[in-house]
């Protein structure tokens, strides 16, 4: 047998061992030890290649008409059947699970538009003077792509075809590539828009768009990690990563710039602007460079416009509260009171029920007729001060002479070869980084609900596969049938998983994991260690689905007894489960390369790949904890 093989035989005979030694006898088996075999049965099902959402439902069933017989006998398969039906529409009529099929679908969209082969070979050029510039432009390309589309398999399977071989062919060590390709793949999965992170929010009842908003930077950190380190890596051992030769970084010219570079300038702002006023290049159509000088000013111009924008936002005059009328009218009632207790409230002791009672309502129609007057000035005078601009503050300044200065440096080193680079950016990385902002920050900002927002993603595949040329019948069907696929996956874990949560808690199996957690008497920080390193050793055996849909409803109820927010802990979790694609025996990521990769390439290498990237992944998790900001600023900045 393979040595895969026998670590998971050995991991379900040490989970069946430890439910032998742990659990008491049958005879003195309690509902609560019912529950706790129920777990273990589950996972050994699972280890055992049966469909999860099938397991937790077939399970669940099972120990749900135990745990409802030992209450009543003749209602046990009754109750049963409505515990499935009620949990299976609770399930089908969460709004949340709407946005699934739709991004999935803006996946596989996005898959078929091919336009990864063009992302990754404009990242290469882009980077060509960084060290390990292949294994970087790897990354980035697997963590824009993956976050476009969501689909790890999809993932490293095509940049498996892509760019292992290019890594291969210029040098590279057979463990880096495979250690960049599988671990920047897998950062899909974190980085917002994520499937994950809205099947965490709909298992613990987190807000989606909070944790879209958290694991935002999280996720930037960690593709900056990897990046640092695949950068260090190179620095210190050459021989893994050997940079990029003079041929390879040559980059062909269009007769156009060929003859404006020669005649003119190698700059590019000065070669069109010579060539354009200059008799030189009389040979070169005027509609030509003014194109290419409309290309080149793109930065400049997305500048100005975002410094625009930020100085509108920065001293748009603070906004007229209607409340300051009321106010000035209720100071006015108030002064009324004072004169009444300095002598008006005398005389009615004597003769105040002897007055007419019609002579008293004038005295207070004048009296409140009187009051507001004194805050008609002030209401007058507040709307025309409140058109005024605010001053800029010195920061937007500052800001503004750093950007001015960035882009001086970037247009003198600016040349014809980097214009063309930067126009392959414009066909791949641009496109997509765009659609994928447009996305996200329409469910951050709450412009649009994630549904709504995951909607206009599917327009925006359906517009891009077009512009590609790569939308046609066969695409559209191909999707559909994927998305049908695994929305349906989803949807019955998520069945499942209520199902068997459901007959967990009947048995009594949360309430006594709760009594042995709490007896433990655990700090919050211990608790969160002991959770963080079970959901780490979890990932060993199982994948992210199965740990969120059976774990973590164990795990959120005592969240609050140690005061933890759940969207932290939702995101130290996101974080930790990028293990479970990368670590043995289901590293799924290491499968996914294994299948398009060369035959000199063996399993083991591609595992010693991962495992720094791995630790990095730690290294992230312990950032995260020690420094909470990362990923809750956003959040509490912009819902407070």
């Amino acid at each position: 047998m393979k040595k895969e093989i026998w670590f998971g035989l050995s991991i379900m005979a040490m989970v069946v061992l430890a439910a032998f030694v742990l659990l008491p006898p049958v005879a003195e088996m309690t509902n609560g030890h019912l529950g706790l075999l129920m777990l273990a049965l589950v996972v050994v099902a699972i280890m055992l290649g049966f469909p999860t959402a099938f397991t937790l439902m077939g399970m669940g069933m099972i120990f749900a008409w135990l745990a409802y017989r030992a209450q009543n006998p003749d209602l046990a398969v009754t109750q049963t059947l409505d515990l499935m039906v009620q949990r299976t529409y609770s399930v089908m009529s969460n709004d949340v699970l709407i946005s699934i099929p739709l991004f999935v679908f803006m996946g596989y969209l996005i898959e078929r538009a091919n336009l990864i082969e063009k992302l990754f070979k404009s990242m290469h050029l882009a980077t060509a003077r960084v060290p390990g510039s292949l294994a970087v432009a790897t990354i980035i390309t697997c963590a824009i792509f993956a976050t476009a589309t969501g689909i790890v398999g999809a993932v490293v399977t095509l940049m498996g075809l892509l760019a292992l071989p290019a890594m291969l062919r210029a040098g590279y060590s057979v463990q880096l590539s495979a250690g960049a390709i599988t671990a920047g793949g897998c950062l899909g999965i974190l980085i917002p828009p994520s499937v994950m992170l809205i099947v965490y929010g709909a298992t613990a009842g987190v807000s989606v768009v909070k944790l879209y908003a958290g694991a935002f930077f999280p996720g930037i950190m960690l593709a900056t990690l990897y990046v640092a380190y695949v950068v260090v890596i190179a620095k210190l051992k050459p021989h893994l990563a050997p940079p990029m030769s003079a041929e390879d970084r040559y980059i062909a010219l269009p007769p156009v710039a060929q003859e404006v570079s020669s005649t003119v300038s190698n700059k590019v702002l000065p070669g069109l602007i010579g060539a354009i006023k200059g008799k030189r290049n009389a040979s070169v159509p005027m509609e030509e460079l003014l194109k290419q000088l409309g290309i080149a000013l793109l930065p400049a111009i997305s500048a100005l416009v975002i410094m625009g924008a930020i100085f509108m936002a920065v001293t748009a005059p603070a906004p007229v509260e209607e409340a300051q009328g009321v106010v000035a009218m209720s100071d006015g009632f108030d002064e009324a009171p004072a004169e009444e207790e300095a002598g008006g409230l005398a005389e009615p002791e004597g003769d105040g029920l002897k007055a007419p009672p019609g002579t008293e309502a004038p005295v207070a129609k004048v009296a409140t007729e009187a009051a507001p007057a004194p805050a008609e000035p002030v209401a007058a005078a507040e709307p025309a001060a409140a058109q005024e601009r605010l001053p800029a503050p010195p920061a937007f300044w500052i800001g503004l002479a750093s950007v001015a200065v960035a882009m001086a440096i970037f247009y003198a080193y600016f040349s014809f070869a980097r214009l063309e680079i930067f126009k392959m950016l414009l066909g791949s990385f641009f496109p997509l980084a765009l659609m994928i902002l447009a996305v996200l920050g329409t469910i951050v900002f709450g412009l649009a609900t994630p549904t709504e927002a995951a909607a206009m993603g599917s327009m925006g595949g359906l517009l891009l596969a077009g512009a590609y040329r790569r939308l046609n019948m066969t695409v559209m069907r191909e999707s559909v049938y994927l998305t049908a696929k695994t929305s349906a996956m989803v949807c019955w874990l998520f069945v499942g998983s209520s199902i068997f949560s459901a007959a967990f808690a009947l048995l009594g199996g949360q309430e006594l994991i709760n009594t042995w957690v709490l007896g433990m008497d655990l700090t919050p920080t211990q608790f969160m260690i002991l959770a963080q390193v079970v959901i780490f050793l979890l990932g060993w055996p199982l994948e992210w689905t199965e740990i969120i849909v059976i774990f973590m409803p164990i795990f959120i109820p005592l969240l609050p007894h140690f005061n933890i927010d759940p969207l932290f802990f939702g995101l130290l979790v996101a974080l930790n489960l990028q293990t479970a694609f990368l670590s043995p025996p289901v590293a799924m990521a290491a499968f996914y390369l294994k299948g398009v990769s060369p035959p000199h390439v063996t399993l083991n290498q591609i595992f010693a790949g991962m495992l720094p990237f791995m630790a990095i992944q730690v290294f992230a998790i312990f950032l995260l904890y020690m420094f909470p900001a990362i990923g809750m600023w956003l959040p509490e900045t912009l819902y407070k």
